[in-house]
């Protein structure tokens, strides 16, 4: 299926590429031949129309430039070149303006159709001669330097072949001779339309200051460069034509009073011409894109040409036989015909357009005799020569590297088409790359990604989903020993919270049962890949020699896979370091970045290197360094991870990218988040993404680029302690978003890809489904408003966002935040439908359940808050499914759909029902819809109001283990006394004189901290704020020189022995870390991570803060709820006069005679809410057409997994090159310039 997806597709491109190309060109020529004197079809005192028309052919291209670059310029930061530059620009510019102006709409008027088709080839003469330059001067063995000499020389030869040919004709025409001239002389000026490309490949190689200069600037001012171009062509084009108009004494007033059989032949003629030459541009761009550039790019552009000359010869050639044979044997030759037929007939009205179009380009041919060889030959011969001299100017992109989904301006020179000659504009205006004889393909950048996974009470099935992937990850991209040699290296990291537990027997920390059970995993899932191809899996077999390590935050244990990659796990004492899943992220965000990305770096810093080159390669490793945040539990395939990654190596401003989450999981609570997850990513993701960013990269699978993370305010800033009640809400609750607003404000783009697929556990139970949407909704709430809030400092700083955008989202948050009141007058509206009540008192009958069920929530336990939303959830469940067919009932009965709630249920089922169908693979989501649409009460009603109430509770509130039964409550740790400490410290002796034996002591803290209370994180005293500081380098400024008061091999750590007792299968051999990475690891704790002491006097106080905060929020947020009812409540009490009358209409638009009142109030929520939903689908559908381009491409660039795995473990030093590279490569120039560039990186378009 996929492969029949992927040629389909391609299939698709290449016939509309051919199809649009030949569409463009063929009614261009038409226009260029009603232009011409003596044509019947328009007469020749209608021709300033056909010319007219040619010149809006050539200029709206520039139109859309100029429409483009002025909405950037307004929209981004845009600089002003320097006057040389712009003096150099609108030289070259205005004379291709001229040149094409000539050509089209004064010389090739006067020339046969052959030679208008064939001349456009010709256009890339100098295009020839700017290569052999460009190469020369790179003064290498040039692969390409031969074809670019003789496509000059044929093209020069097609030249001197037609003006021989037209010269000799009549040698007295001295007319004829001034048109040969003009269209020879403004050919060349054509082919310097293309004069940038060149440039910028010599401006390389020579020693030239200036034109160094004016490149760099060219590329930075791109802008305003576009603006002041686009204007001039715009000019110049308008200035040809009213001076041609006028000299050749044709009047403008015709344009008025032109027929209207000729209008419709000119209009059809004209917009086929503009839509066909735009759409050909944008599916050129998306051939190139899916790394089909042979077979759906220059392939189709090449036979276009040829099939445009046959498109117009051959009718022409059987309407002249035909016109032989009708006169049964009476010989006449072609310029009898002509005479005869041609130029003999009237203009009549009943005659067929395309006979009298085919008469018309025959009249462009009886200037010549084409019954003569000798005029076929010198014709033949000029159109063969400038054909070949095409193909052979264009040889070099049957070589030309493109990576997938490219960049635009890394595709195209020039944002710029040209409409009247589409093939030839698009073949000269891509990439030219000087390539040697003697050189091989340019080694890719080889990128780093580590995958980082959070781990604490995951079962057994959940840890297996992600170990499983990351083997299957190691299979896909094996350990090479020349890492040069591949496009990424990866390592994985897994961080464990919580691992150790007491052990009552050695009085020493152990490993929990989550812990054991991931390391249980590691041995079962190893067996399975080095076994996969072996008819009987082997379950003894002994696993090679793996590393565990003992650390100052724990331990680590250190898997190498068996094709050599490796996982590293982490495993965190909570008495060690501080806990949760937020400060795990920190902890690998300053640890792979801090240490193993920087550290390297600052040793060489210190011994003096501090040059430009120095610093361009830490920048260029910090951009190819990227980190795969994922949950304990995620599922994904390789490509996933590749298709992330794609986004971020090809578009440099891109600091996130995000995949299509999935949830698993069975029972009605999995249904409902299948078809939430779903409408969220098919609509409101693509919407954020196509229009403006994706506000929350979710971290279960999310891709993260280094050099954001340790942006200013990012990674220092997300290493903060919540200081403040609003602090526990935004950091805490929902970490992934709040690290994505930091990036957003920090100018960082965020993506969605929605071919990106992982699988993640969905909450099963409705108690665990409304504790984790308890967390999500304030922190949501609290991230969107504080975008919102620096809505001006953000759209100037983030490309990406605009005032717009952030337009969009205060309504999308206004819509979230009055969720419950609509919900209420959607129950009030059901009532009346119903019960036929009336308006207001289905209003007060609605509101009282939820008013009830919120003053419930201030006074009851959560667990009792949620059975209470069960039930009601199910009572609402009841109401909507008869309130839902109630209306399909109602909609048969007075058979019209035309009423507010048959609009409204027909065009949301539409949306999703479409939507759905764009998503093949996931439309059986569909019957999870049914559900999804009797839930919403719960999801937007209940759970609202059970979030809001519950707002000052901040723990985890899933995968909460509680006691066993039988063990005490965790007692409050007090001060220890002298005597205490030293008999404390005497059993820590003994009992791990016990255990570990071989282990050197040293002094320590025997302190093991009780589990904190679920309530509050705690605090230590208050730290400074975030600065604006760079994480550049890992070592920490530490405030006092001495060791830090525990030292992490000084308690008992029978983990060690206990991890070898246990495993069998597994050879673990101690080893130990390297006395910099220790030191670094008990600094990083002293700054960032030490566990949070308890302090009472500040949880009571942040007790009291969140309640407070819980209760001005709560205040607010109902307060508007309670504006939004009574203000529907006073509107229906005052129908009569302030309501909007709607007149029903039947499914014949005839009205019914009922007529509805709706006030205005609702009306207009209800249009805000149908703009949104449109500006969603629409999205929808530009996203999901860039997201099967982009998967295209992927499946024809990715190497397929080959079945002979090698089935020996990986070996050090052996070279694995079972699996090739992908073909594709990045060119290093394309992206040199990336910092100059005041482009939208980012952007897929077709302009």
């Amino acid at each position: 299926m996929i492969k029949l997806l992927k040629i389909a597709s391609l299939a698709i491109v290449a016939v509309f590429v051919f199809g649009l190309a030949l569409c463009s060109k063929t009614t261009f020529l038409l226009l260029i031949t009603l232009s011409h004197k003596g044509t019947k079809v328009l007469p020749d005192n209608m021709k300033p129309v056909a010319l007219l028309c040619i010149g809006c052919a050539l200029i709206i291209s520039s139109v859309f430039l100029l429409l483009k670059s002025f909405w950037k310029s307004c929209y981004k930061t845009s600089k002003l070149p320097r006057k040389s530059t712009i003096a150099l620009v609108l030289f070259f510019e205005s004379l291709v303006a001229t040149g094409v102006a000539i050509l089209t709409m004064v010389a090739m008027p006067h020339l046969d159709i052959v030679t208008n088709v064939a001349i456009l080839n010709g256009v890339a003469v100098l295009s020839a001669l700017l290569q052999v330059i460009a190469q020369c001067s790179a003064k290498e063995r040039n692969r390409f330097l031969l074809p670019s000499i003789f496509a000059f020389i044929l093209i020069l030869l097609g030249y001197a072949l037609f003006l021989y040919l037209y010269i000799t004709k009549n040698p007295t025409d001295v007319k004829m001779i001034i048109w040969v001239g003009l269209a020879v002389g403004s050919s060349f000026l054509v082919s310097l339309n293309w004069w940038e490309s060149y440039l910028r490949l010599i401006s390389k190689t020579s020693s030239s200051v200036f034109l160094k200069n004016f490149c760099k600037d060219l590329t930075k001012c791109q802008n305003v460069v576009r603006i002041l171009t686009s204007l001039l062509r715009i000019a110049v084009t308008a200035c040809v034509l009213g001076a041609y108009v006028h000299l050749d004494n044709m009047d403008w007033k015709i344009v008025t009073l032109i027929p209207s059989r000729e209008t419709k032949i000119i209009a059809i003629i004209i917009g086929v011409q503009l839509i066909s030459s735009a759409l050909c541009h944008w599916f050129s761009l998306v051939a190139c894109k899916m790394h089909a550039l042979r077979r759906c790019f220059i392939v189709p552009l090449y036979l276009a040409s040829l099939a445009v000359m046959v498109l117009f010869v051959v009718p022409v050639i059987v309407y002249y036989q035909d016109y032989r044979t009708s006169l049964n044997g009476t010989s006449i030759n072609f310029i009898g015909y002509c005479s005869q037929v041609v130029d003999g007939r009237n203009q009549s009205l009943n005659e067929s357009v395309f006979r009298e179009l085919v008469l018309d380009v025959t009249h462009t041919l009886c200037f010549l005799d084409m019954s003569k060889m000798a005029d076929i030959g010198l014709l033949t011969g000029s159109a063969v020569s400038w054909w070949l001299g095409l193909l052979l100017a264009t040889l070099h992109l049957w070589y030309l590297n493109v990576d997938r989904i490219q960049r635009t301006q890394d595709l195209f020179t020039r944002r710029l088409y040209e409409g009247a000659f589409i093939e030839q504009s698009l073949l000269l205006n891509t990439r030219f790359d000087i390539l040697s004889k003697d050189r091989k393909k340019k080694a890719c950048e080889t990128l780093m990604v580590y995958l980082c996974a959070t781990m604490w009470h995951e079962t057994y099935s959940e840890m297996m989903n992600i170990i499983i992937s990351i083997f299957r990850l190691d299979q896909y991209r094996p350990k090479t020993e020349d890492e040069k040699n591949t496009d990424f290296n990866f390592e994985t990291h897994i961080y464990f919270d919580d691992a150790f537990t007491d052990d009552k027997e050695s009085r020493g920390r152990h490993l929990n049962k989550y812990a054991l059970n991931l390391v249980e995993i590691f041995t079962e899932v190893y067996g399975i890949f080095t076994n996969i191809h072996d008819e009987f899996f082997n379950k003894n077999q002994q696993i090679p020699k793996q590393n565990i390590i003992r650390t100052p935050y724990g331990g680590r244990l250190e898997v190498t896979m068996p094709h050599g990659n490796i996982i590293t796990v982490h495993f965190k004492d909570k008495d060690l370091i501080r806990h949760k899943k937020r400060w795990s992220q920190v902890m690998y965000l300053y640890y792979l970045l801090g240490w193993k990305l920087m550290a390297k770096y600052y040793g060489r810093y210190q011994r003096g290197e501090d040059g430009p080159e120095f610093r361009a390669e830490v920048e260029k490793e910090k951009q190819n360094t990227y980190i795969l945040a994922l949950d304990g539990d995620t599922d994904f395939q390789p490509a996933a991870l590749m298709l992330l990654i794609d986004r971020l190596k090809m578009y440099p401003s891109v600091g996130a990218a995000c995949g299509r989450i999935h949830p698993t999981g069975s029972g009605p609570a999995v249904w409902f988040q299948k078809f939430e997850y779903a409408i969220s990513h098919w609509l409101q993701k693509t919407a954020e993404h196509v229009i403006g960013c994706v506000l929350c990269s979710p971290g279960c699978f999310s891709l993260f680029r280094a050099k954001a993370l340790m942006d200013d305010n990012v990674m220092k800033k997300y290493s903060s302690k919540s200081m403040e009640a609003s602090h526990y809400v935004q950091y805490d609750q929902g970490e992934d978003r709040w690290l994505c607003t930091l990036l957003l404000k920090q100018g960082w783009r965020v993506e969605y890809n929605a071919a990106a697929d992982a699988f993640t556990n969905a909450p099963e139970d409705f108690n665990e489904l409304y504790n984790q949407r308890r967390r999500w909704g304030p922190s949501t709430m609290a991230n969107v408003m504080d975008l919102l809030g620096a809505t001006s400092t953000v759209s100037k700083k983030n490309r990406s966002i605009s005032k717009l955008f952030m337009f969009y989202q205060l309504f999308a948050i206004a819509s979230a935040i009055l969720a419950p009141a609509t919900i209420c007058l959607m129950v009030a509206g059901s009532f009346t439908f119903i019960f036929n009540m009336n308006a207001s008192a289905s209003l007060v009958l609605a509101i009282i359940p939820p008013i009830v069920y919120l003053i419930l929530c201030f006074y009851l336990k959560s667990d009792t808050q949620i059975t209470i939303a069960g039930v009601l959830s199910v009572l609402y469940a009841f109401l909507m499914l008869v309130v839902t067919l109630s209306i399909i009932g109602s909609m048969v009965k007075e058979k019209t759909i035309l009423t507010p709630s048959g609009i409204f249920v027909i065009g949301i089922s539409a949306i999703y029902i479409i939507t759905a169908i764009m998503h093949p693979q996931e439309i059986q989501l569909l019957f999870h819809g049914v559900l999804y649409i009797l839930c919403i009460p719960s999801a937007y009603l209940l759970l609202s109001i059970y979030s809001m109430v519950n707002m000052n509770n901040v723990s985890w509130g899933t995968r909460e283990t509680k006691p066993v039964a039988g063990n005490a409550p965790p007692q409050p740790s007090t001060p220890q006394t002298r005597t205490q400490k030293a008999k404390s410290a005497c059993q820590r002796f003994f009992s791990w004189a016990r255990c570990c034996k071989n282990i050197n002591q040293s002094s320590g803290d025997g302190h093991h901290g009780d589990s904190q209370p679920v309530l509050i994180p705690q605090s230590a005293e208050p730290e400074p704020g975030p600065q604006n500081t760079r994480v550049d380098s890992p070592m920490f400024t530490a405030t006092s020189q001495g060791q830090p008061e525990h030292v992490f091999n000084a308690s008992p750590q029978c983990w060690v022995t206990q991890m070898k007792d246990v495993f069998n299968d597994m050879q673990l051999q101690e080893a130990s870390l390297e006395k910099e990475e220790e030191q670094f690891w008990i600094d990083l704790q002293k700054k960032y991570l030490e566990p949070l002491q308890v302090d009472k006097e500040r949880q009571k106080k942040i007790v009291k803060d969140l309640r407070q905060l819980r209760n001005k929020i709560n205040f607010a947020y109902f307060m508007m709820n309670a504006l939004w009812l009574v203000a529907t409540f006073t509107l229906q009490l005052f129908e009569a006069t302030v309501a909007i009358p709607i007149t029903l209409v039947d499914l014949n638009l005839k009205p019914t005679g009922t007529v509805l009142r709706v006030d205005p109030i609702g009306l207009m929520f209800i249009l805000g809410f149908a703009t949104m939903v449109g500006i969603q689908f629409l999205t929808m559908f530009y996203h999901r057409i860039y997201t099967l381009i982009h998967y295209v491409a992927f499946l024809d660039t990715e190497p397929k997994e080959k079945n002979n795995e090698p089935k020996e473990p990986y070996l050090q030093g052996k070279k694995d090159v079972s699996i090739s590279n992908n073909d594709s490569v990045i060119e290093a120039d394309s992206q040199e310039d990336s910092e100059w560039e005041d482009s939208d990186e980012n952007e897929e378009d077709f302009l």
